[in-house]
Order: structure tokens, then C-alpha cells, then sequence
């Protein structure tokens, strides 16, 4: 059985020092939620002395996390941070102090202006401190990566005779090379006299984009924590990304001998959690949980991947919480994808066909970086006029509101002439009027996604909205509709789908 490794979450700490992306209490309370839901072991949920909002937010994170996690408050090596921090950490049922100091050469001499004696005793000292309060208490040496080897190990060799419980190894300029930081961590191993009985952490930063390999030779080498941040926030470049060494140590946890205990299949909601109430964006190919992860756009990867995954894939994207993986249509896509996503879109067309078809895609691919789904479709009336409606959806009326039950009238015509006025009542317009028109379709297809975008300008702007919904086989099909009303967009996208569901059955059943 391989080493367990402590995943520490700092995102509401040193991931909120991202410049632009401070938090609320509430809002850290809904992060820390969702990183209570991941199964995360430490969460540093901020820095109690720097703020009434960051007590706060310390104290009711103590609060909700009971015997889940432990909850951590950040201090400097001073008696007052420290009495601030166990204050806020005293509902907590897991509480650990975190204090420390720097110990590189550039510290001592130009921030702190102290001897290399003087750091040792501000390092005991507030080691003792700490443990008045608190039974687990972390001490963090401050810029280590750029420490004298030496006086680390003799630092860390203090302050575990004072009584810490974590010793944290931060790179925290993310200057260290990442062999030369596992040796870091190795030689702390090798000469500081029990340490075996710590726990050895690493809190390393992505100035040189190496963060997510610094805390792995950590791990390789010997620590069994990792301070890390959703989607790599933290000062500058950021931290190390928690999606990633998570995933990299469930990948290569034989070789790094260690795994976690994180529910891996919640990483993308807790990315784009974060994501939206920070503010920051994740930059499209960001791995792990980039819009670009699993999104494959070369005709030879594609065609790879739809006859098996595992040709371009290392992960399957269930497995981090991702809705699968994405076939972007291009002038490089081949005969492969663009079948398939005609496919998904109801239209199949016999081998005979097929090639003037795909000369008809290039031509529209050499105009446009990307091929979207409405080029497709306006791609393939040009040839062949779409099969009369089985259902037409003649109106939608709604009534919605705070005070009002929404309900939803839809008036729908059948292929024989019929007509259909249906009301139903839903949680929202759009979930109304779907139940209206499942009630006159002979089928129903489950709402797999829904997307909505203005497809022109102004405040008059046409609204177009995008479902793929979910047939009983499993098979997808894409549904859209227009209009200057999202709710008959809605409407319309939804019967658009269903529409093409029944074609595509008979189509096989011979109709």
C-alpha cells in the first residue's frame, strides 16, 4: 500500500491573494463546502489577525468542517497573531495553528534583519507559543527553497524539539530546479533527528511554471503533505495546482509511492466553483480542468480517439467530473469526426455521398478557424430540405415570477394535423414548458445540457439556445432554437431535439 499524502487546500488563504480574487466569509464557506465534498484532509481558511472578515471566516469554517478536516489559521511568528488565531480556531474540532518565519538569506538580512541565531529562537518560541493553545501546530520556513541547506535542517531540527507536529518546506519564489528541491526534502530526511515522526510538507509557487513538479519531488522524496490551491491560485504565478499533483499522484502512485483520498470526480465542479465566484478565469488549456482538457481538434487525434480514447487520453474525463471528451471540427478534422458529429446531429448520409459532402465541409472550414454545429446544419439543408416536423411548436406562454408558480401553455401541431394546448406547471418557465411538451411528444429525451448565447447585438438581441438531450440507448441529440424570448428559444430547441430523435429511429427501423 503506498504512503497516504495529505492534500492541504490553501485556495482560501494564499489563493485569494491572487490580485483580483479575494472572498467573502460566505463565499469561502461555500468553497469550503465543495473542498469538504472532495474529501481535501487540511484546509487553511485564512489569516485571522490580517482581518475581522478573516476571523470570521476561520471561525465558521472551524465550525462546518467538524471532524472532516482539519482547519488551519495562518500567523506570523508573533504572540499576538497567534492568540488572534487560536481565538478563531477555538470552535474548531480539528484545529491547527500555522506559523513560522523566512529562513533564506534574503529574508533574514533584508526583511526580518535578523542573525541566523535570532531566527532559530523566534522559530522556537513561536513554535511554544502555539502550542499552548493547540496540540497540532505547523511551522513554516519561509522561502526555503532558497535557504543554506544547513541552517534549514538546523531550523527544522528546533522547532520539532519545540513541539511542531508539520514542518512546511516552501519554495516560495518557485526558484528551486525540481531535482535539486527533492534533494531539499531528502537531505531533511537523511540528517534532522526525527522527523520520521512529522509530518514533512511542501508549499511550492509556479513562478517558473514548475510548481506541480516541485511538490511531486517533494512527495518522491519524502514529504507526505502538499499545499496546494483550486486551479493554482496564489500570489503571483500562483500555487500549486491541486487538480493536478491529485490527479498526477493517481496516475504515478506506484512510482511516487502515494496516493490521496480526493474525490476526483468533483475536481471540475470545484474549478469552475472557484472559478466564478473569484472571478478568474481558467485559461483554456489549463490541465485537468481547461475547456481545452479533452478537446481534440486534429484529424488524426480525433480519429483516434473515436475509435478509443485511450489513444490521446490519458484520463478519462468522468473520472475528474468532465462532461467527455470534445471533437473540434476544423479544416484538419477528417472523414472520422465530421461523420460523427453529423451523427450526433441526426443526419447520416450513404458512403456514395459522403465525399461530396466533406468537400463541402472543407470549403466552409478553409473560411472559418472552427466548423460549429449551425454551419453543419446550414451545411446540409443546402443539399437536401429537412424531413417535414413530426412536431411544430406553435406558441409558448408563460408566467413566472417570485410571487407565481411559473406555468407554461404550449400549442403544438403533429404531423397528421393535429393539435395539442398543453399547461404545465415546473421549478422555472423553461422546466415548465419542457413537461408541457413531454406531454404531447411520443417520446422524451433527458436534458444532458443547456446552453444559451446572444447570437446578435443590442439590447434586442436573438437569443439562441442550444440542448443535447439523451435518448433511451444513450445516443445524443442536439437540438436549437431562436428567438428574442429565452423561454420560446427553449421551447423550440427542445422539440428541435426530439424531432430529430424520432427521425433518426424510424430511419433505422426503416420508416
Amino acid at each position: 500500500m503506498t504512503r497516504k499524502i495529505d492534500i492541504f487546500d490553501t485556495t482560501l488563504r494564499d489563493g485569494e491573494q491572487s490580485p483580483g480574487a479575494s472572498m467573502n466569509t460566505e463565499e469561502k464557506l461555500i468553497v469550503a463546502q465543495q473542498l469538504l465534498r472532495m474529501h481535501v484532509d487540511v484546509i487553511e481558511a485564512g489569516f485571522p489577525i490580517s482581518s475581522p472578515g478573516d476571523f470570521r471566516s476561520v471561525q465558521e469554517i472551524g465550525r462546518l468542517a467538524g471532524d472532516d478536516a482539519v482547519v488551519v489559521g495562518l500567523t506570523r511568528a508573533v504572540d499576538k497573531d497567534i492568540d488572534r488565531a487560536a481565538e478563531a480556531l477555538s470552535c474548531a474540532k480539528r484545529p491547527r495553528i500555522h506559523t513560522g518565519l523566512g529562513v533564506s538569506p534574503q529574508h533574514l538580512a533584508d526583511k526580518l534583519r535578523i542573525s541566523e541565531d535570532e531566527c532559530v529562537e523566534r522559530a522556537i518560541r513561536c513554535v511554544r507559543y502555539a502550542k499552548r493553545y493547540v496540540e497540532d501546530v505547523q511551522f513554516y520556513a519561509e522561502d526555503a527553497g532558497r535557504a543554506d541547506q544547513g541552517f534549514l535542517e538546523r531550523v527544522i531540527q528546533a522547532v520539532i524539539e519545540a513541539g511542531a507536529t508539520v514542518v512546511n518546506i516552501p519554495d516560495t519564489t518557485g526558484y528551486q530546479m525540481p531535482a535539486a528541491f527533492g534533494a531539499r526534502i531528502k537531505g531533511l530526511c537523511d540528517n534532522v533527528r526525527g522527523i520520521e515522526n512529522v509530518t514533512i510538507a511542501v508549499h511550492t509557487h509556479n513562478d517558473l511554471g514548475m510548481a506541480t513538479a516541485l511538490a511531486l519531488a517533494g512527495v518522491e522524496n519524502g514529504a507526505t503533505q502538499i499545499e496546494c490551491t483550486i486551479n493554482g491560485l496564489g500570489e503571483r504565478a500562483g500555487n500549486t495546482a491541486l487538480e493536478e499533483v491529485v490527479m498526477a499522484l493517481r496516475m504515478h502512485g506506484d512510482e511516487l509511492d502515494g496516493h490521496t483520498d480526493v474525490v476526483t470526480q468533483e475536481l471540475t465542479r470545484a474549478s469552475r466553483l472557484v472559478s466564478r465566484i473569484t472571478g478568474m478565469q481558467v485559461q483554456a488549456n489549463k490541465a485537468i480542468v481547461g475547456a481545452n482538457a479533452f478537446a481534440h481538434s486534429s484529424g488524426i487525434h480525433q480519429d483516434g480517439v473515436l475509435k478509443s480514447r485511450g489513444t490521446y487520453e490519458i484520463i478519462d474525463p468522468a473520472d475528474v467530473g468532465a462532461a467527455g471528451s470534445e471533437i473540434i471540427l476544423s479544416a484538419r478534422s477528417g472523414h472520422a469526426a465530421l461523420r460523427h458529429r453529423l451523427s450526433e446531429l441526426g443526419y447520416n448520409f450513404p458512403e456514395s455521398e459522403f465525399d461530396d459532402v466533406y468537400q463541402r465541409f472543407l470549403e466552409i472550414a478553409d473560411q472559418k478557424k472552427e466548423v460549429f454545429d449551425e454551419d453543419l446544419e446550414s451545411m446540409v439543408q443546402e443539399r437536401q430540405r429537412d424531413v417535414t416536423a413530426i412536431y411544430a411548436l406553435e406558441s409558448v406562454q408563460v408566467v413566472c415570477g417570485d410571487a407565481a408558480i411559473p406555468t407554461a401553455t404550449v400549442h403544438i401541431t403533429d404531423e397528421v394535423g393535429g393539435e395539442h394546448v398543453v399547461a404545465c406547471t415546473g421549478t422555472g418557465p423553461v422546466d415548465a414548458a419542457y413537461k408541457a411538451i413531454d406531454k404531447v411528444v411520443s417520446v422524451h429525451g433527458d436534458l444532458q445540457e443547456f446552453a444559451v448565447k446572444a447570437i446578435t447585438r443590442g439590447i434586442d438581441a436573438i437569443g439562441e439556445v442550444t440542448v443535447r438531450i439523451a435518448a433511451g440507448d444513450g445516443r445524443l441529440y442536439t437540438g436549437r432554437g431562436s428567438d428574442t424570448d429565452i423561454v420560446v428559444s427553449s421551447a423550440k430547441a427542445y422539440v428541435n431535439a426530439i424531432n430529430r430523435m424520432i427521425q433518426t429511429t424510424r430511419s433505422k427501423q426503416g420508416k
